[in-house]
């Protein structure tokens, strides 16, 4: 249960003041992007519990557009870099360099990369090679770079968003698994509807120009990530959320059927920090300051999907690890037995 207590009536307005936020960054991110609620949720929810996304869809589905209408939004500094196959990790982080000094001396200074922004798009991260990739990991985990033996630390609040193309796969590298574990969800972007496609030919094509304004600072989002921190988590919930996780293992006596046929190796510890943080994000935008069961089931697929390693069977029938994460959903009961 959260150490960080309130009275019932202060914990009510605090809310009601999340609660209003939160609807408030979704209709203006809605101005600019048609549809995609599920897509906008999830990534205003990682947002806002300091996570990293990580976003799977094919190429004009508004990836992009979305991280920069949230730097805009937000006020907050945006870059984009393109994964290649040839990218290098100074390319990324920056490099020191040499300097000469007016007195004709030098000394040696170290150049910041594109990585030292608050909201990064890493697009097509799995262009780039698996080194490359790994320049991110500390970054992602504890929002700093150490790079000759100095440590930068990240301005906050700091988030990273990677897009991947499910479709070409030719020159690419699968990414490994220590970064996918630091995503907090990976989101399947759908195509859009047939009324949606008209809305975004009419925005762009036709030029019905929608402007955004700025409505939070970086202030802000640091002072609603602590509102988070106030949200009751029960003891029932908190164990609810573990057995989920430990259910995606094969070797769990808890794991259905599913899981010990076609599941490798289950998802990690930070599987379940990453379900109940998105909980209480949604306990709250909800209009409640505790955490249900279904909060905690709300984000199981985005919190799940990328943890857990299928085996052979599993690739052999291409079986879809959001059926599986469904089945460990139905499966596991809402209280211990």
């Amino acid at each position: 249960m959260s150490e960080n207590k309130m009275s019932e009536s202060e914990m009510r307005r605090e809310g009601e003041k999340f609660r209003a936020d939160f609807k408030r960054m979704r209709e203006e991110v809605g101005k600019i992007i048609v549809g995609q609620e599920t897509v906008v949720e999830g990534v205003l929810t990682a947002l806002l519990c300091g996570g990293n996304v990580l976003l799977e869809g094919v190429p004009g589905l508004g990836k992009t557009e979305l991280v920069k209408t949230l730097s805009r939004i937000l006020d907050l500094d945006f870059k984009r870099v393109q994964f290649t196959p040839d990218l290098m990790p100074a390319d990324i982080i920056g490099t020191n360099m040499i300097m000469t000094t007016p007195d004709g001396g030098h000394r040696v200074e170290f150049k910041r990369g594109p990585i030292f922004t608050q909201l990064l798009l890493a697009d097509e991260i799995n262009r780039a090679t698996p080194k490359t990739q790994s320049a991110l990991l500390e970054t992602m985990q504890e929002g700093s770079v150490t790079t000759a033996g100095v440590t930068h630390h990240m301005k906050q609040p700091y988030f990273v968003m990677a897009t991947e193309n499910p479709l070409e796969q030719e020159g690419t590298y699968p990414l490994p698994e220590a970064q996918l574990d630091r995503f907090m969800f990976k989101i399947v972007v759908p195509f859009p509807s047939r009324e949606e496609l008209r809305e975004i030919v009419s925005r762009t094509i036709l030029r019905r120009e929608v402007e955004v304004e700025k409505i939070f600072d970086s202030e802000k989002i640091l002072a609603l990530r602590d509102v988070l921190g106030k949200v009751v988590v029960a003891d029932h919930a908190l164990d609810y959320a573990v057995r989920l996780v430990v259910a995606t293992h094969p070797e769990s006596g808890s794991a259905p059927e599913i899981v010990r046929r076609f599941v490798r190796w289950g998802a990690s510890p930070r599987a379940s920090q990453a379900l109940i943080m998105a909980a209480r994000v949604r306990a709250l935008a909800d209009g409640r300051a505790h955490v249900a069961r279904a909060d905690i089931t709300s984000f199981a697929v985005e919190v799940l999907r990328h943890r857990m390693i299928l085996n052979y069977d599993g690739h052999a029938e291409n079986v879809d690890v959001a059926d599986v994460v469904a089945k460990i959903v139905e499966s596991v009961p809402e209280t211990a037995p």
